[in-house]
């Protein structure tokens, strides 16, 4: 079977015996692929390692694997460590909220179904988690990913009437309905959740920036009294679309 080379990201893994693992990463050309790593713990008595002792979540390396779509678990045969997490393990909410987007990323994307624009900003991402600026650049890249993967929410006009979000004076959010609604329609959706309007112009505005490989420029502070509702709005969205929950969700809003 033919072995491939591709940079990527541990999303998911668990220890399969004492010395192996399965994994879930998230590559730049071939998207999710879950790999078995046999004997990723184990090294030679020269001391050295196909795997580096082992991979571990959230961390980049140069893979080597085995790819059948046809099959559902390939076999890792190497793994070189390039960018590891140890500032991002240093706050435990700039490691939940890398945690999160990686169960996003592999929930919301189909196995073997590349997107590298997703992927370099996911790989951007996680070291920008690391500073203040983790709350816009996580709710920016979450909102990239929905509408890359096509869960984002309409927030352009009311998803019931059609009429176009201009200087509401309120506006609530259906995850039934997949959008935002009017102050005329929201009676009719038991589901609905007021939004404030300012938070409403917030995702906009984000949405209305520049598609780059990284965090798009010029984005405001924020702060988690700002992100908070915004996240959980977006959280029910796609459990809502998934019909199951999300494991991270109660560590994050």
């Amino acid at each position: 079977m033919a072995l491939v080379h591709d940079s990527c990201i541990c999303l998911f893994k668990t220890e399969y015996s004492e010395t192996s693992q399965v994994l879930s990463l998230f590559s730049r050309t071939h998207g999710i692929v879950r790999v078995l790593a046999k004997g990723a713990h184990r090294r030679t008595k020269a001391g050295a390692s196909r795997f580096d002792g082992g991979v571990d979540l959230l961390e980049l390396g140069d893979a080597v694997f085995t790819h059948d779509p046809q099959k559902e678990l390939a076999l890792l045969t190497e793994w070189h460590l390039a960018e590891g997490r140890l500032g991002l393990r240093q706050n435990l909410r700039a490691i939940y909220l890398g945690l999160y987007g990686a169960e996003l990323i592999e929930k919301l994307i189909q196995q073997h179904d590349p997107h590298p624009q997703l992927f370099d900003q996911f790989r951007a991402l996680l070291p920008q988690l690391e500073s203040a600026r983790r709350e816009e650049v996580f709710l920016a890249f979450e909102l990239e990913l929905l509408r890359e993967t096509g869960y984002l929410p309409e927030f352009s006009a009311c998803v019931s009437c059609g009429s176009v979000a201009g200087d509401w004076s309120r506006a609530w959010f259906s995850p039934a309905r997949g959008g935002i609604l009017c102050q005329n329609c929201e009676a009719a959706y038991p589901d609905r959740v007021e939004l404030h309007p300012r938070l409403l112009g917030l995702v906009r505005m984000i949405l209305s920036l520049p598609r780059t490989e990284g965090p798009p420029p010029r984005l405001p502070r924020l702060s988690r009294h700002q992100t908070d509702p915004l996240n959980r709005m977006l959280a029910d969205q796609v459990e809502h679309t998934l019909g199951r929950p999300l494991r991270l969700r109660r560590y994050i809003v």
